[in-house]
């Protein structure tokens, strides 16, 4: 029986991704290990086949717990553990250090130990800073990383030390980066979760700025694909960047939300802009589409629908 390890799983890509991977192979089994910080939950994995997923309560910067809890014949790594909230890294950058920058040291070192096949490192469009509004400007592999926070910084350093460890130890490595998901399961600080969950309370949707920044949407479950198809097709070393070409403006986003609630504009609360704030991402997924056969399956207009029922569904029980 395969066996893979998913660090962060209980977290909201995560979570999908541990069912990605159990669906796409029935006879695996999956190691999670989450610290079960505020974003994560046990409660993302109801449903998971607790036969083949075995979850660790432990934190990624552990060295000792980390290195007991990779089997022997480990087939892959994949980490999705991070601190990923922009605000909060911009109030204290100490958590995203230690869990994006050290973290993946951590886990780079153990599998190298214990000779696991291959690591997946979960990063973020971010990572390359903010574009142009000239929508042909688009982020490639190939795009110069430029963070504009300290999230954004964590997970550039952390790609750096994945580099490092395919060039100076042979490490088999993919980095995956992709724009902003949605789906079910997001925890309520980021803007579509929050932006749902507010106007069922007829609450304000604090919206930064003018509201036109612009990002890339993936259904988290095209990003799960995308990152399973990157560590079976995937070339060691190499950067695939996952996108939906789906580039909405934040307050577009927030008004749909609100229509399909029948919802007043009125909701909507401009609030002051947060220092940096990256002004448009938008990524050019044609090395993911050659090399790994992946396209995005999920419609934005459908798939912000199913999520919001899902909200929904919640808020009834």
């Amino acid at each position: 029986m395969s066996v893979f390890l998913v660090t962060g799983g209980a977290g909201f890509i995560g979570s999908a991704f541990v069912r990605t991977l159990l669906g796409a192979y029935p006879d695996a089994s999956v190691i999670n290990i989450d610290a079960l910080t505020y974003a994560g939950s046990m409660a993302n994995l109801e449903g998971v086949d607790e036969r083949r997923h075995h979850f660790i309560h432990a934190d990624i910067c552990d060295r000792d717990a980390v290195r007991k809890e990779i089997p022997e014949n480990c087939e892959a790594i994949f980490n999705f553990a991070a601190e990923s909230h922009v605000d909060r890294s911009l109030d204290s950058a100490h958590k995203f250090i230690q869990t994006n920058v050290v973290g993946t040291q951590v886990l780079l070192d153990a599998a190298r130990e214990k000779k696991v096949k291959r690591f997946i490192q979960i990063s973020t469009d971010e990572v390359m800073g903010s574009l142009s509004e000239n929508e042909d400007d688009l982020f490639t592999e190939s795009s110069p990383l430029k963070p504009n926070s300290p999230y954004a910084a964590s997970k550039a350093a952390a790609e750096m030390l994945v580099r490092a460890a395919v060039v100076s130890h042979g490490v088999d490595a993919v980095i995956t980066r992709s724009g902003n998901n949605y789906g079910p399961r997001q925890f309520p600080e980021k803007l579509i979760p929050l932006a749902i969950t507010n106007a069922f309370d007829d609450k304000p949707l604090p919206v930064y700025g003018d509201g036109m920044n612009i990002r890339d949407w993936i259904h988290v479950d095209d990003n799960c694909r995308a990152i399973l198809l990157a560590y079976e097709k995937g070339r060691s070393g190499e950067i695939y960047n996952i996108g939906a070409s789906c580039q909405k403006r934040n307050l577009d986003v927030v008004r749909f939300i609100l229509s399909e609630l029948n919802k007043p504009e009125s909701l909507i609360e401009f609030v002051t802009d947060r220092p940096g704030h990256d002004r448009r991402y938008a990524i050019a997924p044609r090395k993911a589409e050659a090399e790994l056969g992946w396209k995005p399956q999920v419609v934005w207009e459908n798939g912000i629908r199913e999520t919001i029922a899902w909200y929904a569904d919640r808020s009834t029980r």
